[in-house]
């Protein structure tokens, strides 16, 4: 998948109150909007190379977002607004093995009044509903 606007590349300095990130970029340190609440356990070690978003909205409070941290060699996104986003690529995409050459990929379906899935993905005569959690 491919963001719209470039990432910049920072490291990790600490993240607090569960929305808040401190990233060292270039010379300076900068505060991102962290969108993920979870606890990113394993990802948050000082030092991981992360990627951020910049938004010059003046009505904005915090000028970056962060998008991607780098653990090892592996990138992990950690922006939850991206969910449904990049498992549409994955699956468009065929990138998920067990759903390669699919027939059909509807978003926010309904299975009855309170139940939404995120995905039904239809493979010769099998129906597969998909709830993303991040």
């Amino acid at each position: 998948m491919e963001f719209t606007k470039s990432l910049l590349k920072g490291k990790l300095i600490k993240r607090y109150k569960r929305f808040f990130a401190d990233i060292k970029l270039n010379k300076e340190v900068v505060t991102a909007h962290c969108p993920n609440t979870g606890s990113m356990k394993g990802l948050l070690d000082q030092g991981n190379e992360v990627f951020l978003s910049k938004n010059d909205d003046p009505k904005r409070k915090l000028k970056y977002t962060l998008e991607i941290i780098k653990v090892k060699k592996n990138l992990v996104g950690v922006n939850t607004h991206f969910a449904n986003k990049i498992a549409h690529h994955g699956l468009s995409n065929n990138l998920i093995k067990e759903l390669q050459n699919n027939n059909n990929i509807k978003p926010e379906v309904f299975f009855n009044k309170e139940t939404r899935f995120d995905f039904l993905v239809e493979k010769k005569n099998k129906k597969f509903l998909l709830k993303l959690k991040m």
